[in-house]
């Protein structure tokens, strides 16, 4: 058995290890219990796939979608925030562009879009 010390981010370990041979290794890697799956991350609501009627809010960039604030048939105010999208762990506001009525909405909470992806359509 060898000691050693190890400085990890300025906190100091003292750690053992101790020397196997090549069969001892090779046995404690086939009785080594096997890793357990990953969860599957949570599936985000579905939402409708299809834009609707009218100009295309789309994502400025890659993202997650963090907040949906608008639903299908609501009236929009020019500046009201529609969607929240977190990318690069900064959080940033969809805006509507002008005032309009929301036709469709194409996106759900925790949906990740890419640059261009539409979100709704407003008319």
């Amino acid at each position: 058995m060898k000691n050693y010390k190890v400085n990890v981010n300025g906190t100091e370990y003292v750690i053992s290890i101790e020397l196997m041979s090549d069969e001892e290794a090779a046995k404690a890697k086939t009785s080594a219990p096997a890793a357990a799956p990953a969860a599957a991350p949570e599936a985000p609501a579905a939402a409708p796939a299809t834009a609707g009627e009218g100009a295309e809010i789309t994502a400025p960039m890659q993202g997650t979608i963090l907040s949906v604030n608008v639903s299908n048939g609501q009236a929009v105010k020019k500046g009201d925030v529609l969607f929240v999208l977190e990318a690069m762990k900064m959080e940033n506001e969809i805006m509507a562009p002008n005032d309009a009525t929301v036709t469709s909405v194409c996106v759900a909470n925790g949906a990740s879009v890419t640059s261009g992806t539409v979100l709704c359509t407003l008319k």
